[in-house]
């Protein structure tokens, strides 16, 4: 694998980046989390066509993959944006693109900007599973009644339709038996609660009040979802794990300069060389997430288990390098590292976010433990 950016992805990741710096701020951050309804800013990056820069041009974007995702997602991450991106242009997108049928128009209204959607797929009892499916869709005349709970639906406060995951037949866990159905907003019977996460991204909580929808409302085949549900999820995972690169990188590189200029017995803290080491371990902790994230994102190609287990590998790895880069960036800092006014802590806020998306830790390490045959998860670490 050819670890270099070709001169194109150097060119977006440069122009995404510079539109960061340009666009978004620490104090907007703290202020209001720069909630993703400001169309205007969403406007802007579709109109750049970075909504659709990691897809292929069969699959209605303009010639990229997973890696430009990637890109847009590390910058994001780096500069704390909370619209979504990833919610919206890779975990949905990559879903509705895995579903088939007719999903062409709606992902042209996506990639434009148009809409917004998000992939309603996680429930309180799956602890961020999407194969824990409990909702129920019961067949009702020529259409469908749903009723259940789905949490934790990121970037779903503010989305036009949600892509909603509900058990047609089956068990809980039951691999086959799940269908997907998009629900408008505004569709009676659908009551959303919204919140931010703790740095202050955008999420909701759905309730299916015996929904009532038509079976026009099926996205792609019916009882036969989950495997797209975990393809979309997947790419999202790496798309979660680029954005916390950016972070990490920016959490780290913020404490470098402060130690550099903060001086204590006449001299820097930089020259301490118990400091030095300790910085050390941050970088080599980046670097090594750096890699697993490559690593993850060649995956993305491989076949269904494989992918899986290699986003994993790469959710565990990333998510504690990311908490250990976060924590020591504060100690480091002293006190002013706690400070709502200071970066440092908004960036651990961000990496502690992403880290109990979609599982946490320890659950990614059980399932590649259990898509690895019983080979022992502590070769993660």
């Amino acid at each position: 694998m050819d670890f270099n950016h070709t001169g194109e992805q150097a060119a977006l990741a440069d122009s995404v980046r510079r539109f960061c710096d340009d666009n978004i701020d620490l104090a907007s951050h703290r202020r209001d989390g720069r909630s993703p309804s400001d169309t205007r800013l969403w406007r802007q990056i579709a109109d750049l066509g970075w909504l659709g820069a990691g897809l292929s041009e069969e699959e209605g974007g303009f010639g990229g993959g997973p890696v430009e995702s990637a890109i847009i997602a590390e910058a994001f991450g780096r500069s704390l944006a909370v619209e979504p991106y990833v919610s919206s242009a890779v975990l949905s997108v990559r879903t509705l693109l895995a579903s088939g049928g007719s999903a062409a128009s709606l992902i042209e209204s996506i990639v434009s900007g148009e809409r917004t959607v998000a992939l309603a797929c996680c429930e309180p009892e799956g602890r961020g599973d999407p194969s824990h499916v409990s909702a129920r869709a019961e067949r009702k005349g020529g259409g469908y009644r749903l009723s259940g709970r789905k949490s934790l639906v990121l970037g779903g406060a503010n989305a036009d339709f949600h892509l909603v995951s509900a058990r047609t037949s089956g068990d809980v866990r039951d691999d086959d038996g799940v269908t997907l159905f998009r629900i408008e907003r505004a569709h009676p019977g659908l009551r959303r609660q919204d919140y931010r996460l703790v740095d202050r991204r955008m999420a909701c909580d759905l309730w299916l009040d015996d929904l009532e929808v038509g079976a026009d409302a099926v996205v792609g085949e019916p009882d036969q979802a989950s495997g797209a549900i975990r393809e979309g999820v997947d790419h999202g995972i790496a798309a979660i794990c680029a954005d916390s690169l950016g972070a990490m990188d920016r959490a780290l590189w913020i404490t470098r300069d402060y130690l550099k200029t903060r001086k204590q017995f006449g001299q820097t803290l930089s020259s301490f060389q118990a400091l030095q080491h300790r910085m050390a371990d941050m970088l080599v902790e980046l670097e090594l997430s750096r890699s697993m994230l490559y690593a993850a994102l060649a995956a993305l190609a491989l076949g269904a288990d494989k992918r899986s287990r290699g986003v994993s590998a790469a959710k565990a790895v990333i998510g504690k390098a990311g908490i250990f880069i976060g924590q020591q960036a504060i100690q480091l800092h002293g006190g002013i590292g706690m400070t709502e006014e200071y970066a440092v802590g908004h960036y651990y806020k961000r990496l502690l976010a992403n880290a109990s998306l979609f599982g946490s830790i320890d659950a990614h390490i059980e399932r590649y433990a259990a898509l690895s045959g019983g080979e022992p998860a502590s070769v993660l670490f």
